[in-house]
């Protein structure tokens, strides 16, 4: 793909999880100030630890804090290019650089150009027409016969005068000497300065000894004689102290010469004369206002200090002595104090050895400005020396810049390359697998607790060399095959990059998933492993009671026989002891549990093969198959998960790199970085193994008997009766069975008899409801009927009877209506 980034086009390539910058011209290396550097693989990586020169990395870091950054990245791109006729030189491989390649159109080219021609003319190559980087780092061999080059430093060779010469060597020699890029030791002009202020220090020090003649209180021997009370000051005060106290009470003079005990031990042990424990004794015996001896009454251990006490220092201050008072030691001491006080105060050590004649001669002479003259004489070489250097830094550029920026601005080198990244270290050969992801480790702690995140096994390897006692520590991402025989402990071969072996020893490991294969396969690992655990550890429990079972019996033993038998009662000879009382319920409710829980146990199992035996022949693969998912699907969901997360980046970045984006390490990549153990394409193999171990033996009868488990099961429960019917007798768990089924049918069938004979009495019994029904319907209506018709004819007479009244109540009207008489007429 192609992106746009300022003014220039730039190709990407996809690896890793992540779109990557190709560099594939000169233009795009002198572009990188242009590139975004959001889009760098890295922004940071240390100068030492990686497969790439040191001194190359050392030679681009400019502020020399030991790390490579990006600007210092782009800044040594665009100098290599700048000088370069053809850049595109930086992408070629080869150990050297051609002199035709140097752009001599600019200054800085021509002394480039020069400085190359005369390093080869210094190495007698004149006539070469290319400079590799051994000739460029040669600096001993280009120096090795020049007076000056330039550094500011000078050797004694450098002095043409003998005198001043030797006073080259003498400075050396009193003050710490600079290395010049020669090789060889020599001074600048700051140890030349600070020799000769040491040089006017010491004169004037020396001086005072000239003007106070107390300094020197014995002339020549005034050393010597503080020198030997030096030696013995604190013991001799020790004695004149423990002399007071035993003049103060008498009774300490015993604890002041120390305690017989201490003495009785000395004497148990080979003795020396300069042994600590004698030569912490007093140094004589202590006795109220004793004088110090001088003769044979001496701690053996100091005489020969208080021999040359008595020589260097009594006897030249105070006469010949035979003892030594405490006012005559104050005396001593006093006389001394100046001398005590002048030494203290002693300066220009530095050039003491030289004497104070010697120092003297030189500050009368003009040597110093001799000496400054030959160092600004050498520095006026500093240019060309420099083009020197700089003619290291082309030749290393063109060797190894490419490499770093293919490492750096992308991981190109690692993704897509043959060649190995430059933080990959080697190869770890362990567990039938190559690892070729290591990465060399300085602190194993530290980074330990920055690389989790990288979602990978890595597996922390201490490596040793014991031919060359070489040392080292890597860790190795383990991105193939499975983790189940790797553990701390484990030994293994790693090969450097250079083809060195070492011993590996794994120290350190940081599980995650390796593989789905693994973590299919895992749920069942861990449910052996835990079964195994536990059985380990009820054997375990159990060995321990019977051992502390029989401790306690061994202990109990002696105890029952020493016990005396009660009064009237002697014990009878082998008498057992008395045994606790059997509790049975307790032992009923044991059994009682078990058996509940083997018939538990016993049901499950019957169900599960009676389900799986009823199912068809294809189906019991598939459902096998189903089983094996639903345990190993949540496995395998995580193990994806973290598979698809695996990161480069903290893996580095625990090393000191400034990782810009993750490198991802996905399963078909992971896959080539760790490659597991396959035989040869057309390999044979002679599967015969003449020492089969006897556990092959163990494994067939097993098998055989698993089988024949399963055969049995098939049988018993049925599945062979139901695929060959008659082909075997019944079980008697299927004779059972269909008897049980039998009888549930016989019961099943009259239950259902008597059921529709219910029904049948049921029905005939509402029949004869519903017929009494009708009938009492029928006698219910005539019954109506005739009382409707009763109803009627009452009906009738009382209207006849009311009609007949009316019209009997009408004649009667209408007869007292005629006899009523008329009104008379008016």
């Amino acid at each position: 793909m192609r992106t746009a980034s300022t003014d220039r086009q730039w190709d990407f390539f996809r690896a890793g999880g992540v779109d990557q910058v190709k560099l594939s011209s000169a233009a795009d290396i002198m572009a990188l100030d242009q590139l975004d550097q959001k889009l760098w693989m890295a922004l940071s990586c240390p100068t030492t630890g990686l497969f790439l020169d040191s001194r190359t990395l050392e030679l681009i870091d400019d502020n020399k804090d030991g790390r490579v950054r990006a600007p210092e990245i782009i800044a040594a791109a665009k100098w290599a290019c700048s000088v370069l006729k053809n850049p595109d030189e930086l992408l070629k491989k080869g150990e050297t650089l051609p002199l035709r390649s140097i752009d001599e159109s600019t200054d800085e080219g021509k002394n480039l150009l020069a400085a190359a021609k005369r390093i080869l003319a210094k190495l007698d190559k004149a006539d070469a027409e290319e400079i590799t980087v051994e000739d460029a780092t040669n600096t001993t061999d280009i120096f090795a016969d020049t007076r000056f080059n330039g550094d500011g430093i000078i050797t004694a060779t450098a002095a043409e005068d003998p005198e001043l010469e030797t006073l080259l060597e003498q400075i050396i020699e009193c003050m710490e000497s600079v290395e010049d890029r020669s090789g060889k030791p020599g001074v600048n002009e700051e140890k030349v300065n600070a020799f000769f202020e040491a040089a006017e220090a010491y004169v004037a020090w020396h001086a005072k000894s000239d003007e106070d003649e107390a300094i020197l209180v014995a002339g020549e021997g005034t050393s010597a004689a503080a020198a030997a009370v030096a030696a013995v000051r604190d013991k001799v005060d020790d004695f004149f102290a423990r002399c007071r106290l035993a003049a103060f009470d008498a009774r300490a003079i015993e604890a002041l010469n120390r305690e017989e005990s201490e003495y009785l031990a000395l004497a148990a042990k080979d003795l020396k004369v300069t042994a600590e424990e004698i030569a912490s004794f007093p140094l004589a015996r202590i006795e109220a206002n004793k004088a110090l001896p001088l003769g044979a009454s001496i701690n053996p251990a100091w005489s020969a200090a208080v021999e040359a006490l008595a020589k260097d220092a009594i006897e030249p201050l105070l006469g010949k002595q035979t003892e030594l008072t405490e006012a005559q030691w104050a005396e001593l001491c006093g006389k001394l104090a100046a001398y005590d006080a002048w030494t203290a105060d002693k300066a220009g050590a530095a050039v003491e050895k030289l004497g104070i004649e010697r120092v003297r001669e030189i500050l009368a002479s003009e040597a110093k400005d001799a000496i400054i003259a030959l160092i600004a004489q050498d520095k006026e070489l500093e240019a060309e020396a420099n083009a020197i250097t700089s003619v290291e830094k082309l030749v290393r550029y063109r060797r190894d810049l490419f490499t770093l920026l293919v490492n750096y601005v992308s991981f190109e080198r690692f993704y897509r390359a043959e060649d190995k990244a430059i933080f990959q270290a080697g190869t770890l050969y362990l567990d039938r697998r190559s690892c070729d992801l290591c990465i060399r480790v300085e602190d194993t702690a530290k980074h330990s607790a920055m690389a989790n995140p990288s979602r990978c096994l890595l597996a922390y390897c201490d490596l040793e060399r014991k031919a060359t006692n070489e040392k080292m520590t890597i860790v190795a991402a383990f991105t193939s095959g499975d983790s189940g025989f790797l553990f701390v402990g484990r030994h293994g071969i790693f090969y450097d990059r250079d083809g060195n072996d070492w011993d590996a020893t794994i120290v350190k490991i940081i599980s995650n998933p390796v593989s789905i294969p693994e973590a299919v396969w895992s749920p069942y690992k861990k449910f052996f492993a835990l079964i195994e655990a536990q059985v380990e550890k009820f054997a375990a429990s159990k060995d321990k009671a019977l051992q502390d079972q029989a401790a306690a019996a061994a202990a109990k033993a002696p105890a029952a026989v020493a016990a005396p038998a009660a009064p009237g009662k002697p014990a009878a000879a082998g008498a057992a002891p008395a045994k606790s009382p059997f509790d049975v319920a307790k032992f009923v409710g044991i059994f009682a549990a078990i058996g509940l829980a083997i018939g538990a146990i016993g049901g499950v199992l019957v169900a599960i093969f009676s389900a799986f035996f009823k199912l068809a022949w294809w189906q019991m693969p598939l459902a096998l198959l189903g089983v094996m998912v639903v345990i190993s699907t949540p496995s395998v969901i995580i193990a994806w998960l973290k598979l698809r997360q695996r990161n480069l980046g903290p893996l580095l970045d625990a090393n000191g790199w400034a990782v810009n984006s993750r490198a991802k390490v996905n399963i078909p990549f992971g896959a080539s970085m760790t490659q597991v153990a396959k035989l040869p394409k057309g390999a044979s193999r002679d599967t015969r193994d003449p020492f089969k171990p006897p556990s092959t033996a163990r494994r067939v009868v097993t098998l055989l008997i698993i089988l024949a488990a399963s055969a049995f099961g098939a049988w018993y429960f049925g599945a062979v009766e139901a695929y060959f019917p008659g082909l075997l007798p019944k079980s008697g768990w299927m004779k059972a069975r269909e008897a049980k089924k039998k009888a549930a049918k016989a019961a099943a069938d009259k239950a259902a008899a008597d059921k529709a004979a219910k029904a049948k009495a049921a029905a005939k019994a509402a029949a004869d409801q519903a017929t009494a029904a009708k009938a009492a319907a029928a006698k219910a209506a005539a019954a109506k009927a005739a009382a409707d018709k009763l109803a009627a004819e009452k009906a009738a007479a009382a209207k006849a009877a009311a009609d007949k009244a009316a019209a009997a109540a009408k004649a009667a009207d209408k007869a007292g209506s005629a006899a009523k008489p008329k009104p008379a007429a008016p």
